[in-house]
Formats: structure tokens, C-alpha cells, sequence
């Protein structure tokens, strides 16, 4: 059975996300689950970070002292990161933190995904650092490459938690624009692999790698690509939106691969939600057009306000899947090909930008 949100009231879209009473489960559930914080680029800004690496940072990864306010004491500054955290499921979730501004950001977000480390107030309820007590880490940055060096405690890590370990390590690094791809050092060794469990890292890990993998009905490696959709999960009453990749055909053109693997849903052998009904179905090849991608739906996809509107969550899970593809910028929604399309709130459902922080609530 598919696996999809219900909600009885309208929420707030493409904004900040509000909280709001909504269900999942089967098309007849009554449980009461909150929409997914997020936060979207405004049209014509350009997503940039508070603060980005660069090549000039110390080799050494050492920060700057912080200048003092004229009473004497540190003035602390606040950014939003975003730093991949291991859910209850086992899946690997990108989460937005506030962390103290630094000028060692690379090495900064890695000293957060330790277990044990500051990370330990702020965690969310429900989700784990992924990175074993007690290590420690640089991150030098080359040529695109963030090059993470551990501390000998790296090695204590559960075999099975390998290829989390790995992509929360990769996706947290690779959020920064001039961070291309990650390579991995134990107490200074090059590690051709995870020093545990022996996954492959070559050259390095990249975003193009994977996440939350899943090979789904393609098990020819060779002849598939990997795509990312973006589903929702649930945490106790509040939810959030996990990033899978699934393996799909390369005779498959990648938007509208990514938009009919969204609607066919998760994978029944996760505990992942979807708010793309029973019927969805994409009408035409997505059209891409100067940075934005145009998707026509039949009249399924709206399921708000007596059928007439396409929900918020609908809306985010497509923006964020596509604007995974290189050079996309924004989504625009049809219906029967018509763009006079309603969201939940009543108004038009403009092109959508992908959210600049995703999942901002606090648990």
C-alpha cells in the first residue's frame, strides 16, 4: 500500500514552512504529523552560504581568534549549517543547525557530526552524530577536494554504519559550493577505502555517488545512473524530507526519470512517506528552458482545497529532486497543461525555487 501524508488543513507555501496538523499513512489515516520547516531562495537571489571555504584557509585548519567586544567578551555570531545526521531508520538526513561562526567551516561541520562532541545539546530527537566519540578531524581543501583527516578513534565504528558514515561525512562537506568531491585520511594515511568495512573511496566520494541508496527495480549497475528524489519521514509529530538515490535506466532522460520515480513512491521496505496520490501521472517530458524545469501533471496531483490545489509538500519534493540536476534552478508546475495552478494557500503556484536550508525545525 502506498505510503502518503493526508492533511485537513491548508499549510503555508513557498515560504518559511509553518507547523500544521496533517496525517499519513493509507488515504483513510487520521494520525496528525506537521509539515517539514524550509526555507526558500527568493526569486533572483542567488543561494550562496554565510560563509564558504576557500583554498586560502590555514593548511592546518586553525581558526582565527574571535575579536572582543569593548566590555571584554567574545561577540558569537551564529550560522545556519546544514549537517547530514543519522535518523531512527538508519537513513542519513540533512539537518539545519546553528553553529558558531568560523572561518574553518570544513573542519567546523565535521567537528559536528561527532559523536559525543558539541553536536550533543543540540541534536534533534531521534537522530544520531555519526562520527565515533572521541575523534579527532582536519579538513584541508584542494583543488575542489575536501581531504578529512581522523584521529586513530575513526576506526571504532560499527561495520554497518560504513556507508552512512560516508555519505553524511561527503554530503556535510559537499553542501559548500567549492567542495566537489571528499577524500579520507586516518592520522594522515591516505585511505584508498573505509578502514572498517573496506567501501571503496578511490579518488574520492561525491554527491554523484549516492545517498540512502537504493537500486529499485534496475540492478544493472553498468547501464543505470543514479538519481535523488526526496521523500518525507516522520518524527514522533513532526516531519522531514530524506534524499534517496535510486538506480534508473540510462535509456531514461534524467527529469522525468526523477519525477515518475517520485511518483511511483518509496520503497515499501522503508518506513519513508510520499504526498503524490494514487493516479499522479506525468503527462509530457519535462521541459527545461533557461534554468527552469516545467513538469505537467494530469489532475491527480491536486489533492488541496477540495482537489483544486497542489499541496506544499508536493511542491518541495519536487524542487528539491530536481534542482538536484546539474544547471536546474526552479520548478514550474502545470496541470492538463495549463499553469494556472493553485497551492494550498489559494494562491498561484509560481516557479519554485529549491529551499536555501531544509529541514529547520527544531524537535
Amino acid at each position: 500500500m502506498r505510503k502518503v501524508i493526508r492533511r485537513g488543513v491548508p499549510i503555508l507555501a513557498l515560504t518559511v514552512m509553518t507547523m500544521t496538523a496533517c496525517s499519513f499513512g493509507s488515504n483513510e489515516a487520521t494520525n496528525e504529523m506537521d509539515t517539514p520547516p524550509t526555507s526558500y531562495v527568493e526569486d533572483g537571489e542567488e543561494l550562496v552560504f554565510d560563509e564558504e571555504p576557500s583554498e586560502e584557509e590555514p593548511a592546518d585548519g586553525n581558526e582565527e581568534g574571535e575579536e572582543g567586544s569593548e566590555d571584554g567578551e567574545a561577540a558569537v555570531e551564529n550560522v545556519a549549517r546544514e549537517l547530514y545526521l543519522i535518523d531512527a531508520n538508519g537513513m542519513v538526513v540533512p539537518q539545519t543547525i546553528e553553529l558558531p561562526k568560523t572561518e574553518s567551516v570544513l573542519r567546523q561541520s565535521l567537528e559536528y557530526l561527532v559523536d559525543g562532541g558539541p553536536i550533543s545539546e543540540m541534536l534533534p530527537n531521534g537522530f544520531k552524530a555519526v562520527i565515533p566519540a572521541g575523534t579527532i578531524v582536519d579538513v584541508n581543501l584542494k583543488d575542489g577536494v575536501a581531504i578529512a583527516d581522523f584521529s586513530s578513534e575513526f576506526k571504532d565504528y560499527d561495520p554497518n554504519m560504513e556507508m552512512q558514515i560516508l555519505q553524511s561525512i561527503t554530503w556535510t562537506l559537499t553542501q559548500f559550493e567549492n567542495v566537489e568531491k571528499v577524500q579520507i585520511k586516518v592520522n594522515g594515511y591516505d585511505q584508498a577505502m573505509m578502514p572498517v568495512n573496506g567501501t571503496p573511496i578511490g579518488e574520492g566520494v561525491s554527491r554523484e555517488d549516492g545517498i540512502n541508496i537504493e537500486s529499485g527495480n534496475v540492478t544493472d549497475v553498468v547501464n543505470s545512473k543514479g538519481v535523488t528524489l526526496y521523500f518525507l519521514a516522520q518524527n514522533g509529530d513532526n516531519t522531514y524530507y530524506v534524499p534517496v538515490t535510486r538506480r534508473v535506466s540510462l535509456k531514461e532522460e534524467s527529469l522525468a526519470a526523477a519525477v515518475n520515480e517520485l511518483i511511483k513512491g518509496p520503497s515499501l521496505q522503508t518506513e519513508l512517506l510520499t504526498d503524490f496520490r494514487q493516479g499522479v501521472a506525468l503527462l509530457d517530458e519535462p521541459k527545461y528552458d533557461n534554468g527552469v524545469v516545467t513538469v505537467n501533471f494530469n489532475e491527480s496531483v491536486l489533492s488541496q482545497l477540495q482537489s483544486t490545489a497542489v499541496s506544499s509538500e508536493v511542491l518541495n519534493m519536487l524542487a528539491l529532486t530536481l534542482t538536484e540536476q546539474e544547471g536546474v534552478e526552479q520548478v514550474a508546475i502545470q496541470v492538463n497543461g495549463e499553469a494556472n495552478v493553485l497551492t494550498e494557500t489559494g494562491q498561484p503556484a509560481e516557479p519554485v525555487s529549491r529551499p536555501e536550508l531544509v529541514n529547520t525545525g527544531s524537535y
